[in-house]
């Protein structure tokens, strides 16, 4: 068995979890002729859990192809997606700072559910498993929607926030895994690495 994964997530804070729990990756990216975008669009209706299953199992199967294609070493391949909901609305990444300004006033004083699905493909065989938790927020006024939309730091991530950056004083509970919360939910992960093979 690979002493290393392929890791197919854009996502720095992905790569630092992996590393904190000592398992060596290789960035397996989307090249230019992919829409990796679009895998992220909703379907009419969709709840969020059968949400982020479809897309990070559909995430798995275009790295696959990626891995296929690129007639790579053979190691198992990690994915991993992350919304954001409140009831069954899902919130992703939002379109640009208005966006995450409405996200945000809207996710201000009320508790949230965050669900990050991450899957393993190795040999043939893939299994997925997720992780959810609630994230309460505090109430925030509109100078502080507009001061931390300004930061930038919403742009890109699901829900419009960042656990572990600034949006952390506005967090008054949270109920599940800050690893979960912040893209890749290091316990059910270790579970399906450990189950293909991988061990640290």
């Amino acid at each position: 068995m690979p002493d290393f994964v392929y890791l197919a997530s854009q996502s720095p804070r992905r790569r630092q979890l992996l590393e904190q729990i000592g398992v060596r990756h290789e960035l397996l990216l989307p090249g230019e002729e992919e829409d990796a975008e679009s895998l992220e669009a909703e379907l009419p209706s969709e709840p969020p859990l059968a949400y982020v299953r479809r897309v990070t199992a559909l995430k798995l199967e275009a790295a696959v192809r990626r891995w296929e294609k690129r007639g790579l070493p053979p190691a198992p391949v990690l994915c991993s997606d992350t919304t954001v909901a409140l009831g069954r609305t899902i919130y992703g990444k939002p379109a640009d700072a208005q966006d995450a300004a409405r996200m945000l006033s809207l996710l201000s004083g009320t508790t949230h559910r965050v669900l990050t699905c991450v899957a393993v493909w190795s040999e043939g065989r893939a299994a997925q498993a997720v992780s959810e938790s609630r994230v309460r927020f505090a109430p925030m006024t509109a100078a502080q929607v507009q001061a931390y939309v300004a930061s930038g730091e919403p742009m890109g991530k699901a829900g419009a926030y960042a656990v572990q950056g600034r949006a952390a004083e506005f967090i008054a509970n949270i109920n599940g895994s800050y690893t979960g919360i912040m893209g890749l939910p290091l316990y059910e992960t270790m579970n399906l690495l450990r189950s293909v093979g991988v061990h640290p």
